[in-house]
């Protein structure tokens, strides 16, 4: 059976669903998560969970994210991008220096209302589908941080381009949307491009036509992602029985947080230093 991740480069018009859904049926694998949602219009690094390994998706879903992104500046529409039917038009006499020095105010920690053309559910209902409705609703702000901000270039007078380091849960659309607003002409997210999840980049993505190619072949061990910890090999047949049925192991380690092996160097489990023994976090080995 098919275990791995999958760094995938998102098409444009794909949801991160559809993905998923591309790739159980490439890979003959029901198990496909994906870690942070990417809109349709967005392409770039969309790491995808196979089997096993979408037992590491809720690790993976809460790092930070880099994209870049097209601000157009003079438009704002009912879905804060490009795709969304006009709500205003303004003439910019904006420079370059100025949107530069107003994107300070958006780094650092920031309440950010979610656009109510998203997923998020509000008394079961999403919010996306009552907006379809012709429905607003009231949200709640949602603290999100954004840890670099800058400006990368210019395309024309109404459009500037923008790196953005971010922690989960942040919306780029907006952001440019908050932007627009505090330049005083209104703005819109005009192009988005992840460069950066869970670890991930652009070099390592490839694209949904290399996977129908090589299939598992491109698959990297679940271990890849969580390489930040020390890796802990299992010497004794009693400690790896132990493991394998879910009880701690006994270890005399320094404090933290382990990879653990098997005796024949196979992935195991993640697990937690405690009081003289490994307590695994999550496993990752069949049953």
């Amino acid at each position: 059976m098919p275990n791995g991740i999958l760094i995938i480069d998102k098409p444009q018009d794909w949801t991160s669903m559809d993905v998923c859904a591309k790739i159980r049926g490439m890979l003959h694998e029901k198990r496909v998560g994906h870690a942070g949602t990417l809109d349709p219009m967005a392409t770039g690094v969309l790491p995808v969970f196979v089997g096993q390994a979408t037992r590491a998706v809720e690790f993976a879903e809460k790092g930070r994210k880099e994209y870049a992104a097209t601000l157009r500046l003079g438009l704002t529409t009912n879905t804060q991008d490009i795709t969304g039917e006009v709500l205003s038009r303004c003439d910019v006499g904006v420079s370059a220096q100025e949107v530069s020095s107003v994107l300070k105010r958006f780094t650092g920690e920031l309440q950010q209302v979610p656009p109510m053309y998203s997923a998020i559910k509000i008394n079961g209902q999403k919010l996306c589908d009552l907006a379809r409705k012709g429905r607003e609703v009231e949200r709640a702000p949602r603290s999100v941080t954004i840890y670099a901000l800058e400006l990368t270039g210019q395309l024309s007078e109404t459009e500037f381009c923008l790196r953005c380091v971010c922690s989960k849960g942040t919306y780029i659309r907006t952001l440019c949307h908050d932007i627009g607003q505090a330049l005083g002409c209104g703005g819109c997210m005009s192009a988005l491009r992840r460069t950066m999840a869970a670890g991930f980049t652009l070099t390592e993505a490839v694209t949904l036509e290399e996977v129908h190619q090589r299939g598992e072949a491109l698959l990297m061990d679940v271990d890849r992602f969580f390489e930040q910890y020390p890796a802990y090999r299992i010497q004794r047949e009693r400690e790896e029985f132990f493991c394998l049925h879910g009880n701690p192991i006994p270890a005399q380690l320094p404090q933290g947080i382990y990879r653990v092996y098997g005796r024949d160097g196979k992935f195991l489990c993640l697990s937690r230093w405690e009081r003289g023994k490994l307590v695994s976090i999550k496993n990752f080995f069949g049953a």
